[in-house]
């Protein structure tokens, strides 16, 4: 695997422990970051300084803040940006993508007004001189970096892509499953961050188990009903993008979406919570994009909705429980049967 070249778009908690993923494997890493500081720190002391400092970056990772120079040459490139960032970093990186190479997305998001997923995105800018895939599961950073062991899924729509990639990516401490739904992979990154963030809320308000496993378990209902109306496999949602992330994002200490939940039920903003933590949380923005997703294709998605009249239109905590609550009660499979009538 020496041979092999890697590209790093994005030196955040996730694009660093990718980089010691791929770089752990020996496959020779540039990891592109858009601080000095950062690139800095990596290249003199093999170590990111705002992003799991302790942790040793291999010497087969190297830094620039130079994306011609970190795209040229590399057989996959891998973007670890925040979702909203991801189309102008591929109109960054697009002149320099060789022919034939495969870009994996790692953000988990749909772009704000096109509402694309973001291979969408990065197909629209950098045209069709590769393969996309996605690559998604319960994954925290924070253990990835330190080689805990972890599973995810990489999805492509051409099989042969996916196991190539997942080839790649596969070390003893981190399995990868193939997919080719990259519709459903896609869509359940994005909506499960949501749900991420109504647990939070829900661990804000002192609520208990019944509380945060009833929203985990109706969120994954509402996330399989978008999926099917948009044409993904129902299946995908109870593998490791779909119910595999959700509940790792509901219920870990490292989830940065639950921590926002939590952080606004206590009385926090959002503004307030970026500058405690310096991380992008991505159910957020999800709240927004998810939601109208869903009235653009007229499915309903209550948590998702109520999420984000908490977020940004002022709604109490406890004012949203309660219209999840008082809603006309439907069947428990409403909008889910996998067979058409």
């Amino acid at each position: 695997m020496s041979e092999l070249r890697a590209s790093v778009i994005g030196a955040g908690s996730w694009g660093t422990a990718v980089a010691v993923l791929l770089g752990s494997k020996g496959i020779a890493t540039t990891l592109w970051a858009r601080s000095d500081e950062v690139a800095e720190g990596i290249r003199d002391n093999r170590r990111n300084p705002r992003y799991f400092p302790e942790v040793v970056l291999p010497n087969s990772v190297c830094s620039t803040t130079d994306i011609e120079e970190a795209v040229t040459g590399a057989d996959v490139i891998v973007v670890a940006t925040p979702s909203q960032g991801v189309r102008d970093i591929a109109e960054r990186f697009a002149p320099f993508r060789a022919y034939g190479v495969p870009v994996v997305s790692l953000a988990k998001g749909l772009e704000q007004g096109t509402l694309f997923r973001m291979t969408e995105v990065l197909a629209e800018v950098t045209g069709e001189r590769g393969p996309m895939a996605t690559l998604s599961g319960p994954n925290h950073a924070e253990e990835v970096s330190r080689g805990i062991p972890s599973t995810t899924v990489i999805a492509a729509n051409d099989p042969a892509v996916g196991v190539l990639l997942r080839d790649f990516f596969l070390t003893p401490t981190f399995r990868v499953y193939t997919n080719n739904d990259v519709v459903g992979v896609e869509l359940c990154g994005a909506s499960k961050n949501v749900v991420a963030v109504a647990a939070g809320i829900s661990d804000g308000i002192g609520y208990g188990d019944n509380t945060k496993a009833s929203l985990m378990t109706r969120g994954l209902a509402e996330m399989s009903r978008l999926g099917r109306h948009l044409g993904a496999n129902p299946l995908t949602y109870m593998g490791l993008a779909g119910m595999g992330d959700l509940i790792a994002t509901c219920t870990s200490r490292h989830s940065r979406n639950r921590a926002l939940g939590e952080h606004v039920a206590g009385g926090g903003s959002m503004d307030s919570y970026y500058e405690k933590t310096h991380m992008v949380a991505e159910g957020a923005i999800s709240a927004v994009t998810v939601d109208e997703m869903a009235a653009r294709h007229g499915v309903e998605l209550p948590i998702t909705h109520q999420v984000r009249s908490v977020l940004y239109e002022g709604v109490a905590p406890a004012s949203a429980v309660d219209a999840l609550m008082t809603r006309t009660a439907t069947d428990e499979l409403h909008g889910m049967d996998l067979i058409d009538d």
